[in-house]
């Protein structure tokens, strides 16, 4: 009796062994962090890798995964005919060739949009397939005159070929690659019949993707939009805080308070957690990120870009009024002082540069 007890621990071991292995996916499966491409605090391909290509193409999205961005994040307005496409804005006059299309000359028009007048092309007059035969272009050309070199090259992509590339990117890169699309203008858009909460959430069950656990954010400006989303979406929703300009001054600021009754994060301007004086220098960090996380809400604020143009004075290169804007600053040093500060993620234009300086941050510990 006594020699055959090694056997027996021999065989609890081996059965202990086949029931962690049988159970260890399941788990995994379950965990909010699961898999080993999660990582602290996210990057998001703020319209893809559009530091480097024009915005909002399959080929900017594609990019941004490559550098290592966890999420691509594409805004979307609609076509005439109800479908949702990423553009930053309805208005494509700046992102497409649409003003060297003849046929379209006529389709030139003023609107106003949140209060604000456009003059220009707008989505909402063009059906899908007259905008597929439009070409994207580098939006602002004398800060990233490099990126003109593909214009002309890539389409307006829809929202449904967005989730295609991230499922295939993460197949291909052998890590989940999450979509994180903003909706633009939807008080706008339900006004003229075109309301962009009905195909996103059609769009989002249609590829298994309404879940909690998926790898999708939904972000609006707008209070109203993402109430409305909680109400009948599971995957976590941010809102986003306005800067100055005319987005900025058509929407009104929710307060913390507000948020947490219907968001599970808060994308403020980076000027909310570090804000600048007059000549454009860096002041001392707000509370804003311990006051967001006080309230359970994670923080992802926008844009780092590496150009002196989006940088605080005291890191442009040279530290002074004479950087040229579209050279390269001290973006380094800007996101490590936010990782010090514990925002849960990054909106970046320049995505190898985010993950890189994460890397950093998490090599130190």
């Amino acid at each position: 009796m006594l020699t055959s007890l090694p056997r027996l621990a021999a065989l609890l071991l081996a059965l202990a062994a086949l029931l962690l292995a049988a159970v260890a996916p399941a788990a995994q499966a379950t965990s909010p962090a699961a898999g080993a491409d999660e990582a602290a605090p996210l990057v998001i391909g703020h319209r893809g890798a559009s530091g480097y290509r024009p915005e909002h193409t399959l080929a900017s999205y594609a990019l941004a995964a490559r550098m290592g961005a966890d999420y691509i994040e594409p805004d979307l307005v609609s076509t005439k005919d109800g479908v949702l496409v990423a553009r930053h804005e309805n208005e494509i006059g700046g992102t497409t060739n649409v003003a060297d299309k003849p046929e379209f000359a006529d389709r030139r028009t003023t609107k106003v949009i949140d209060g604000v007048s456009y003059t220009g092309w707008f989505t909402e007059d063009f059906t899908l397939a007259e905008l597929k035969t439009l070409r994207a272009k580098e939006r602002i050309p004398q800060l990233r005159p490099r990126n003109t070199l593909y214009d002309g090259r890539y389409t307006v992509p829809t929202l449904q070929e967005v989730i295609f590339l991230s499922n295939r990117l993460s197949r291909e890169l052998g890590r989940r690659i999450g979509i994180y699309p903003e909706t633009k203008h939807p008080s706008y858009f339900r006004s003229i019949g075109l309301p962009l909460e009905t195909p996103l959430v059609e769009t989002l069950r249609d590829n298994d993707l309404d879940r909690r656990r998926a790898r999708v954010f939904v972000q609006s400006f707008e209070q109203g939009n993402l109430r409305e989303l909680d109400r009948v979406v599971k995957v976590p929703l941010v809102q986003l805080l306005p800067a100055s300009g005319p987005e900025g001054a058509a929407t009104p600021q929710p307060t913390l308070g507000e948020i947490d009754d219907y968001a599970d994060g808060v994308g403020p301007p980076k000027t909310y957690i570090v804000p600048r004086d007059a000549e454009g220098r860096s002041l001392e960090p707000t509370s804003f990120v311990d006051d967001a996380h006080a309230r359970g809400l994670l923080v992802h604020p926008y844009t780092f870009r590496n150009e002196n143009a989006f940088l605080p004075l005291e890191l442009r290169r040279p530290a002074d009024a004479t950087a040229d804007p579209a050279l390269y600053g001290d973006a380094f040093a800007e996101y490590a002082q936010f990782f010090a500060l514990g925002v849960d993620g990054v909106f970046s234009d320049n995505p190898d540069t985010a993950v890189e300086a994460r890397a950093e941050v998490l090599a130190a510990g």
